[in-house]
């Protein structure tokens, strides 16, 4: 294959750069090795920071995330809630740091407004009413995924190449050019190359393997965080504990939930990323000064993901490094048609890729402009269904009494499904469970895949998308990744639906999981 550039690593960073150059004309290859979203993309918060939790310690990244923020609710709002934001203090938390707050974030051009203490009760009734202080600032909550298949649907559109389960494994390197790249089908064992004018490595946490793979070394520090997900949705505003970054300290509502979190646990390896119920106990037990019903709520999952920090700085508590992000030309790893672009927010993933284009284009010769600081984000129709509670209008607006219901928690019916489905072999990818899980609600209600799982499975066969034992490894794989996230809540009731899930599963169909 050739192409004049390719990039690694299809979380929103490199989906932004696939749309940025596609909207100047670059012809690109865009390769992921799992799917999209497969790492921190995928498990964040959904915060879309009004820049205010860096205000005391990070002005630049405050900055950016301001101003990109504020670009994002203007040209994506179809994937963003702007429920606004507060930042909250408790009895006991230091009060100087409250009092410089409001003028830290006017200092930086954050709107930032003094609530009393009733107003904010009345406001949201679970606070603690025990808080000192609150301040109203813009915080919204995004759909990353949402977000991500938009910008790659655009960029699929002008002529971009999605490549899906295609690992990078080295390449092949001439003076001072990497002449191909070499890649693996994670499906078939199948090797292929990649010949580009110029590389990208957009690969997030894993960015540091990929630039070793060229000779290339990259300071990575790695930060795991842990979130869970209640039950229902706990308030209507983005939740932040007015103190110095630290841990259990944000409540972002998403839909019909809300998501806790997160922790900063600096961690050695990439080879195990997952919550424990270590971690689980404290954010609970932590959040619930700010949020005493916390302590009472139900969780239906735990996740984690890696933060790539940029730095050398090491031991459990890595707050103090930048959330900020670099770009990196290895100019002087002797690379010229190579690039990396690391550290960074999914807030900040905008301005990431244009910073990433810029370059690129300066090098390629190409001198049309960036135009994803003015161009709307384009609604993409497949990407529409992980948006909670659309598929139940859809099908309510249909009634089509043939259209069953596949996940009666999310209520996802066939027929979404079947939109899902036909997108992904419009990309030349087979469907499985994990991929229609990533595209739509299947999986992420209260059950946590129990039967929906099952169902979608079923009905793949009856499509004839799935053959032979292909769907027992499909359910396999997604009941366990599910499963994962349920371990490390087993009380009350999610412990009585994981005896049940054991009981189908390892009793009734003998999968170990």
């Amino acid at each position: 294959m050739e192409t004049q550039v390719l990039i690694i690593g299809g979380g929103i960073t490199g989906a932004g750069i696939a749309r940025d150059l596609a909207l100047r004309g670059v012809q690109c290859i865009l390769a992921e090795k799992h799917d999209i979203n497969a790492g921190a993309s995928g498990a964040n918060h959904g915060l879309l920071h009004s820049g205010a939790r860096y205000v005391a310690g990070d002005l630049i990244n405050a900055e950016e995330c301001r101003e990109e923020g504020n670009i994002l609710k203007k040209l994506a709002s179809h994937c963003i809630e702007d429920t606004g934001g507060l930042f909250v203090a408790v009895e006991g938390d230091d009060e100087k740091y409250v009092a410089d707050f409001p003028g830290l974030c006017s200092k930086c051009g954050i709107p930032v407004q003094t609530l009393d203490i009733k107003e904010t009760l009345e406001m949201e009734p679970v606070l603690s009413e025990k808080i000192i202080a609150a301040y109203q600032v813009p915080d919204a909550a995004v759909d990353p995924f949402k977000l991500s298949l938009d910008n790659i649907y655009q960029a699929i559109d002008l002529g971009c190449t999605l490549l899906r389960h295609s690992k990078v494994t080295g390449f092949t390197i001439d003076g001072n050019r990497i002449l191909a790249t070499r890649l693996q089908n994670m499906l078939t064992g199948e090797e292929f190359k990649i010949e580009a004018m110029q590389v990208v490595n957009a690969a997030g946490a894993w960015a540091k393997e990929v630039a070793a793979l060229a000779g290339c070394a990259i300071n990575l520090l790695y930060s795991k965080g842990c979130l869970l997900v209640t039950h229902n949705r706990i308030t209507e505003k983005v939740i932040n504990r007015l103190r110095p970054s630290s841990n259990a300290d944000i409540l972002v509502p998403g839909g019909t939930v809300s998501i806790l979190g997160t922790t900063s646990i600096t961690i050695d390896t990439l080879d195990k990323i997952f919550p424990t119920v270590q971690e689980t106990d404290f954010i609970v037990g932590e959040a619930a000064a700010m949020i005493p019903q916390l302590e009472r709520t139900r969780y239906i999952r735990a996740y984690a993901g890696v933060r790539p920090l940029l730095g050398t700085q090491s031991g459990a508590d890595d707050r103090s490094v930048s959330r900020g992000f670099a770009l990196l030309d290895h100019i002087e790893d002797g690379l010229e048609n190579f690039a990396s672009i690391t550290g960074g927010k999914l807030t900040t993933y905008r301005l990431m890729a244009e910073k990433t284009a810029n370059l690129i284009c300066n090098r390629l010769g190409v001198s049309r402009p960036c135009m994803t600081r003015t161009d709307p984000l384009p609604l993409a129709g497949a990407a529409r269904w992980t948006k909670p509670g659309l598929a139940p209008k859809v099908w309510m607006k249909q009634h089509d009494p043939e259209d069953i219901m596949l996940c009666e928690c999310e209520m996802v019916p066939k027929s979404v499904v079947d939109s899902i489905v036909k997108s992904i072999h419009e990309q030349n990818g087979k469907p499985d469970l994990k991929a229609i899980g990533l595209r739509s609600r299947i999986g992420k209600g209260a059950c946590q895949g129990t039967f929906c799982g099952l169902r979608t499975c079923a009905y793949l066969y009856d499509t004839d998308d799935l053959h032979a034992d292909e769907g027992l490894t499909s359910l396999k794989e997604f009941v366990t990744e599910r499963w994962r996230g349920v371990r490390p809540l087993l009380w009350d009731t999610p412990l009585i639906q994981a005896e049940l899930q054991e009981a189908l599963y390892c009793g009734l169909m003998g999968l170990e999981l």
